[in-house]
């Protein structure tokens, strides 16, 4: 009877206290310990994802600013930049960047290709650019993906003895 008395106070002792008592005996997390952790574990994930987040915003201000500050630079060296729309659209024309530095545009083929092997032989890696309206062909080169480097290459390009006055920037949309 004596043993049964334990062992049905052992019990009771133990269903009450739960394992957490068990654990604390045994020197182990308790639920609350463990729980707490994982709060911890969650807020410094919260952290590291908000400043990842703070990082890109950054970035993208920078890169706002950074396209702001070339428009401007443009704009004040007489450059222009110009959408393909505005000219008909592209016409069979699969352009592998964002933006080309426009030497010039011709109606005959021939004019743009004299060009184009005059920007070959000075290194450039021309591309012959068609547009819908009036079958105009360009010259491009320096293709580019952010209009700084955009800037940056019309800079370059109008340092060249067979550049004409009159270069532009296209954008590829």
């Amino acid at each position: 009877m004596k043993k049964s008395y334990i062992l049905l106070v052992l019990t009771a002792f133990l269903t009450l206290t739960g394992c957490d008592f068990m654990r604390k005996l045994a020197g182990r997390p308790t639920s609350e310990d463990v729980e707490q952790k994982r709060v911890e574990l969650l807020r410094a994930e919260e952290a590291a994802l908000q400043a990842r987040i703070d990082s890109l915003r950054n970035a993208e201000q920078k890169m706002i600013q950074d396209s702001l500050n070339a428009l401007d630079s443009i704009r004040q060296s007489g450059g222009s930049i110009l959408n393909p729309a505005s000219l008909g659209g592209l016409f069979a024309t699969k352009l592998e960047a964002r933006y080309y530095v426009i030497l010039g545009s011709f109606r005959t083929r021939s004019n743009a290709e004299a060009l184009f092997n005059v920007a070959k032989t000075a290194g450039y890696k021309p591309a012959l650019i068609s547009f819908g309206k009036g079958g105009l062909i360009a010259v491009g080169v320096t293709p580019v993906n952010t209009l700084p480097d955009a800037y940056t290459a019309l800079r370059e390009v109008r340092k060249e003895a067979f550049c004409p006055k009159d270069v532009w920037i296209l954008v590829n949309e």
